[in-house]
């Protein structure tokens, strides 16, 4: 990537990499079309390729990006000394919704570039895909499952997933999606499913 991207006004970086996280968050590395992605920034397409080179270029730059920037709010939010998962779960959406109120798209394309499969693509992330999945394992690694009887940690921590990533999935397709509107939502499934696991434990 040519580092002078960098110099650009930041409103202009945002509405590009904004633009590559929207289409690639909605087609995959395979059929995302950078055509698309200009017409969503408002710029040439002679300027993204001037910057990134290749869509590769651009795929590998978003997702380094994407991780960098979440990493740095899940830092701030969660809390290094928290041990109780429902806590800490909530806190991780505090992180991602805060990012998301910059870079909407940026979550869902991060779970989407987990679901690639085209080598070129998946290859290119590799480093920063092992930083980011590390990441989330440190955080969890100091959770107190005891108190939690009904499930298994390992199914706890699937379920509340495919909730929380399954509601985001639906609700980011909203014209007007609001990234607090995620999660108070959010909030309201995850409230109901520690009472479930305390009644049930």
């Amino acid at each position: 990537m040519n580092e002078k991207f960098f110099d650009l006004k930041k409103e202009k970086q945002d509405r590009m990499i904004n633009a590559a996280l929207k289409v690639f968050a909605e087609n995959g590395f395979r059929r995302a079309s950078t055509d698309e992605m200009v017409k969503e920034a408002g710029i040439s397409k002679g300027l993204l390729f001037h910057y990134f080179i290749s869509k590769t270029g651009l795929y590998e730059f978003v997702f380094d990006y994407s991780v960098k920037y979440l990493m740095m709010e899940m830092t701030s939010a969660v809390n290094a000394q928290e041990t109780d998962y429902f806590v800490i779960r909530r806190q991780m959406e505090k992180a991602k919704t805060v990012a998301m109120k910059n870079f909407p798209f940026m979550q869902i394309f991060l779970l989407r570039a987990g679901q690639e499969d085209v080598p070129e693509a998946v290859e290119t992330v590799g480093e920063m895909a092992e930083t980011l999945l590390r990441m989330y394992e440190t955080i969890l690694e100091r959770v107190d499952f005891t108190s939690l009887h009904a499930l298994s940690p390992e199914r706890l921590v699937k379920i509340v997933d495919y909730i929380l990533n399954g509601l985001l999935a639906e609700m980011v397709r909203e014209p007007d999606f609001k990234p607090d509107t995620y999660y108070k939502e959010a909030l309201r499934y995850l409230e109901e499913l520690e009472q479930m696991c305390v009644l049930q434990g």
